[in-house]
């Protein structure tokens, strides 16, 4: 394969069924996903997990901690520290949920990092997380036994949001059986925390330099969906994480979503802006054109909770 692109077999079929009329999309649910960087002498690094090769969406795709937002966590109102809600509502482009992108942006690096952007007050963050109490309410989260909102407010928490930089935002393409909105943030490892693996969907975590990611990517060693390699790709300017963290209010958050059109007899799927993620797929026959079925094939072996990583 020419690089490590994840591509479901699945795809031209319903690419083919959504130009003729005969699928309608889905909505898509919200999600956030959080790129974890810090600091090392080769310069900044990603937190990364492999999803395990039995999913059965995007097995051995790596990807960043994310998930779902959970409705509930904007039924209460959380002590909060860092821009406000309006503001993070305007830079996330919503009416009304943004307290809920947040948290969820949060609880999933909590739920598969074990990190957690809380603490005690709007100066500090929490230190070791990985007692039994906190893994009970770890589990409770997991389960959605427990809202993060509740857990933040039985453990008397501020949540953190000036550590979270919004980085951009993909939509789910409009073919796809399970479709998510999804915000990616940057976030820096706070002093004196520690990740692990704590996700069921991953076989394996990694902190790994951005572009050696990308080359993994590139070599097709290493396989990842278009968000994925994209944001690495972002990264890849920045000498510090602190100075990705700096960079992100000034980012574009126009979602991008993409796009399947009929262009001389073949369907061509296009990502607005990320030319690289272009493929061309026949308007007739099974799902085994080349770009379909050499990507399958890679993909034999981001979580994000079935949102885009």
């Amino acid at each position: 394969m020419a690089n490590g692109q994840w591509y479901p077999p699945e795809w031209p079929d319903r690419i083919r069924a959504l130009a003729d009329g005969t699928l309608t999309p889905v909505t898509p649910r919200r999600a956030a996903t959080v790129l974890l960087l810090k600091d090392t002498e080769a310069g900044p690094v990603v937190h990364m997990l492999r999803r395990r090769a039995s999913m059965a969406f995007a097995g051995g795709a790596y990807a960043y901690p994310g998930g779902g937002v959970d409705p509930r966590d904007d039924d209460l109102h959380v002590r909060w520290a860092g821009p406000t809600r309006a503001w993070w509502a305007d830079r996330l482009g919503v009416d009304s949920g943004a307290q809920a992108i947040v948290c969820a942006a949060v609880r999933e690096t909590y739920e598969e990092a074990g990190v957690l952007l809380a603490g005690p007050d709007a100066g500090s963050v929490v230190g070791d997380t990985t007692g039994d109490d906190w893994e009970a309410d770890r589990g409770a989260l997991v389960a959605r036994e427990l809202s993060f909102a509740e857990f933040l407010d039985r453990r008397g928490l501020v949540l953190r949001s000036d550590l979270l930089g919004a980085w951009t935002r993909w939509i789910t393409p409009e073919f796809e059986a399970r479709r998510y909105d999804t915000w990616f943030f940057v976030a820096v490892l706070p002093e004196g925390q520690r990740t692990r693996n704590a996700s069921t969907e991953a076989d394996r975590t990694v902190w790994i330099r951005p572009e050696e990611a990308a080359a993994g990517y590139d070599k097709g060693e290493l396989l990842m969906m278009p968000p994925t390699i994209a944001t690495l790709r972002q990264l890849l300017p920045y000498g510090t994480a602190a100075e990705a963290l700096a960079a992100a209010p000034a980012r574009d958050m126009t979602p991008v979503l993409a796009r399947a059109r009929l262009v001389d007899g073949e369907i061509v799927l296009a990502w607005p802006g990320h030319d690289e993620f272009t493929k061309h797929v026949p308007t007739a026959g099974a799902a085994s054109g080349t770009d379909a079925s050499t990507a399958a094939g890679a993909a034999t072996a981001p979580r994000t909770g079935g949102g885009p990583a």
